[in-house]
């Protein structure tokens, strides 16, 4: 009877556990292993494909531009995101705000790129501008800029006001939850007390938000070393704005590579475990402060 008992719980894990196995762990051991052969998976060619990814010049140009995201990408969406979830806080039509920011959200990441590849449409200057940056220049009597071409970092900059654009709303509706939960006493007192808004931020706001600020900023992170929507469908990898998951996508689907595509998911894996291990540390604290 203990017996049963006691493997009667794992019964019921079991079902998930197991479509967790062959969804994902054993399609991550299948890679590893796959990243230590050629390009169809016949001869061994042990780290090979690993020194590739280190030193040729696209992944390392892919290196690069993912870490170009990081860097503006997520304090740009997470800062963005926790100055709307206070302002719009005291707004009359706050539910009607938070949904016209969160919108983007429910536009694929596909039909963003589409959009956006409107908004940034370069036609000469003697043709009539049909996207609305290069249209505004127009009616300001300035040049059209191939916005998209132009530069290195102004490409990559542009891909990434795409990704700000859809990932703002997201952070916002978190982050306001977390600034719903702080008691209005404690701000209310801080007030009384002499305090201007913007130390009642810093000193109070801030600190008690810091916990959904890191769990914020490392799931954005993890989207943003994952980017791949945006950059395919705008650019797909040209005018140096190719990032690490395109890179993958190509050697996989276009090369045909197998093993240098296998070794760029590892690696990219390998980027993202951390960021999950800080976000599973700070669920622990929180609930252990519960």
């Amino acid at each position: 009877m203990l017996y049963t008992k006691k493997y009667t719980p794992w019964l019921y894990i079991l079902p998930a556990i197991s479509l967790l196995f062959f969804f994902l762990v054993y399609p991550s051991i299948n890679t590893i292993y796959i990243s230590f052969f050629n390009y169809n998976s016949e001869i061994w060619v042990g780290i090979k494909n690993y020194i590739y990814c280190f030193t040729n010049e696209i992944m390392l140009n892919s290196f690069k531009n993912n870490a170009l995201w990081v860097i503006l990408f997520v304090p740009l969406t997470v800062f963005l995101g926790l100055i709307i979830a206070i302002l719009v806080d005291r707004v009359r039509y706050e539910a009607l705000v938070k949904s016209i920011i969160f919108m983007p959200m429910a536009i694929s990441f596909v039909g963003a790129g589409v959009i956006w590849k409107f908004v940034y449409a370069y036609r000469p200057a003697s043709a009539a501008q049909t996207g609305i940056l290069n249209a505004l220049r127009a009616a300001l009597q300035l040049e059209p800029l191939p916005w998209l071409i132009i530069r290195p970092w102004l490409n990559n900059f542009c891909l990434i006001v795409v990704g700000v654009w859809i990932w703002t709303g997201f952070c916002m509706v978190i982050l306001s939850a977390s600034y719903k939960g702080i008691p209005r006493e404690l701000l209310e007192a801080a007030r009384v007390d002499g305090a201007s808004e913007f130390k009642v931020f810093w000193r109070i706001i801030l600190p008690l938000m810091k916990p959904t600020l890191a769990v914020v900023a490392t799931t954005m992170t993890i989207n943003v070393l994952k980017v791949f929507d945006i950059v395919y469908v705008m650019t797909n990898g040209n005018y140096n704005t190719e990032v690490i998951a395109n890179r993958m996508y190509k050697e996989m689907f276009i090369f045909r590579n197998y093993g240098r595509a296998s070794a760029i998911a590892v690696i990219l894996l390998v980027l993202i475990i951390p960021m999950i291990v800080i976000n599973i540390q700070r669920f622990r604290e929180q609930e252990g402060m519960r």
